[in-house]
């Protein structure tokens, strides 16, 4: 039973000519741009969630135009890990450190040398590539005697010489051009912008957290080094700036070539500093407010493509890295009813769906039939394979090992799953995995994988019974029981062996793309 229905998932795949989108030997070349929000969960989305607090109506238009998919999942259930997959379409768990989440000057890259990635696959097909926001999959600063600077925390950025180029970032991994942070931009110690491989100004005195807001969903910011051009509520205004002047200046250089554009948000990531023009507007407090200054950045860059004549032939995705995080869940949960999880149990960190299950929407005019939904199992790994379908690239066996084309779902033509299986994994790397096939998850580990439910008083309130104590693992049936509140371990023996097998010679394998796509169809 499980060899044919993986034999109609490869055929599936392999059902994806570019022929679809154009004629033989001349494959299309749409712009792409990806814009990543931060910690924004699966309700945190009014498209997703009747009941949501905060009104997303750019999100929401996103929808209309183009695919909403409803069991769309980031490849971890927190930053590092899965910005990795999404460049490389690989499972962050199969590389060292692959479960690090770096703070401060934190690295090296988690992206190791000659290692094919997104933006490097579309500028080897004639693409400028650009990348703003948060990068947040490492890179190496130096020390004045040009010696790599390792650890976390101030006294790690204090011995960081910023006259010095920095290796391992977006621009030594297919980008023209960057534009950002290293990491968390309001979070993680280091409180500088990077353009390309330099810090052009560099920190120059400490935080004075007593000028910045003090609310619940403001604890998240670290004493750090900050640059006097680095304005912490301003972050989101900023990355947006830079984007707009990466598509207006591509435009000008460059109009007859197309452009990679990734766009990572600081939002909804805490601390929930809102610019002032939006504080106080979401009704829903700081955090709602955050994710109101969200949607309008995205109704920004949206705006930006149609008044430069870029829509009709620029693919545009929008997701998430992760589900909702703790403190925003208990606070909005509490004094605004609104759910950033709904309808899933668990949050970021957490292995079950709310820490995984996150929006993607999908708007491309003339291939994507405006208003649809889409059913498919999908990860945000499966990007790079799907790009590849659309601009004819081949995908190396040594590349890509994670990631499907979900191409025939976002042209209509999908006829059964394109997925075998979907893995997934939690704050604990490779020891905390699940897999998914069809409606059956396991989990090979106990508890959520990530937060401590029965020591942290605020998530306290959400501890649900363990049905089935003494487990090494967990199964759910995800259409029966998708709040994940019945273990059905020791119930259904056949389909855990099936599941754990089949976990574990993936893990063996180092892949989970059955068939490496070495020549189009």
């Amino acid at each position: 039973m499980t060899r044919t229905w993986v034999n109609v998932t490869i055929s599936v795949l392999l059902a994806a000519p570019v022929a679809l989108l154009a004629g033989e030997g001349n494959p299309v070349r749409p712009n792409l741009v990806v814009i990543l929000a931060d910690d924004l969960g699966y309700g945190d989305v009014s498209c997703y969630n009747d009941r949501a607090k905060v009104p997303t109506p750019n999100l929401d238009r996103l929808a209309r135009e183009g695919m909403r998919f409803t069991d769309a999942h980031s490849p971890c259930t927190v930053c590092t890990p899965t910005r990795y997959s999404l460049m490389t379409g690989q499972m962050a768990f199969r590389v060292p450190n692959g479960g690090a989440v770096f703070t401060g000057v934190g690295g090296p890259s988690l992206i190791a040398p000659g290692r094919l990635t997104l933006p490097a696959m579309l500028r080897a097909h004639g693409y400028t590539t650009g990348c703003v926001g948060k990068w947040h999959v490492g890179l190496t600063f130096f020390d004045r005697d040009g010696q790599p600077v390792r650890g976390n925390g101030i006294e790690a950025v204090r011995r960081v010489d910023f006259s010095r180029r920095l290796e391992g970032g977006p621009v030594d991994h297919g980008f023209d051009r960057f534009f950002g942070t290293a990491c968390c931009p309001t979070t993680d110690w280091l409180y500088a912008f990077i353009e390309n491989d330099r810090v052009p100004v560099p920190p120059a005195a400490l935080l004075d957290k007593s000028k910045l807001p003090k609310h619940p969903y403001a604890e998240d910011c670290r004493p750090g080094l900050i640059a006097p051009d680095f304005a912490m509520e301003e972050v989101d205004l900023i990355f947006l700036k830079k984007s707009r002047e990466f598509l207006e200046q591509h435009v000008r250089q460059s109009p007859g070539k197309p452009f990679f554009l990734f766009h990572a948000a600081q939002a909804v990531h805490l601390p929930s500093f809102a610019a002032p023009q939006f504080k106080g507007r979401s009704g829903a407090g700081p955090h709602g407010d955050f994710i109101h200054q969200l949607d309008w950045i995205v109704g920004a860059l949206l705006s930006t493509i149609e008044r430069l004549g870029l829509a009709d032939n620029t693919l545009v995705i929008f997701t998430s890295d992760n589900g909702p995080e703790t403190t925003s869940v208990i606070h909005m949960r509490a004094d605004y009813g609104h759910d950033g999880a709904r309808p899933w149990r668990g949050m970021k960190r957490d292995q079950w769906e709310g820490g995984h299950r996150v929006p993607f929407l999908v708007r491309w005019p003339g291939k994507v039939k405006p208003g649809t939904t889409s059913v498919q199992l999908t990860s945000l790994t499966d990007v790079m394979a799907t790009v590849a379908a659309i601009i004819g690239a081949d995908l190396p066996k040594d590349a890509a090992e994670d990631s499907f084309s979900v191409l025939p779902a976002l042209l209509g033509k999908d006829s059964g799953p394109i997925r075998p299986y979907l893995l997934a994994q939690a704050f604990g790397g490779s020891r905390t995995l699940s897999i998914r096939r069809g409606h059956w998850k396991y989990l090979d580990h106990p508890g959520s994988g990530g937060n401590r439910y029965e020591s942290n008083p605020g998530l306290k309130p959400f501890l649900l019974p363990d049905t089935a104590p003494g487990a090494p693992g967990q199964l759910y049936n995800l259409e029966t029981d998708p709040g994940e509140t019945r273990n059905l371990y020791f119930e259904q023996p056949q389909i855990v062996k099936e599941l754990k097998t089949m976990l574990d010679q993936s893990k063996a394998s180092g892949r989970s793309r059955v068939e490496p796509s070495n020549s189009n169809p």
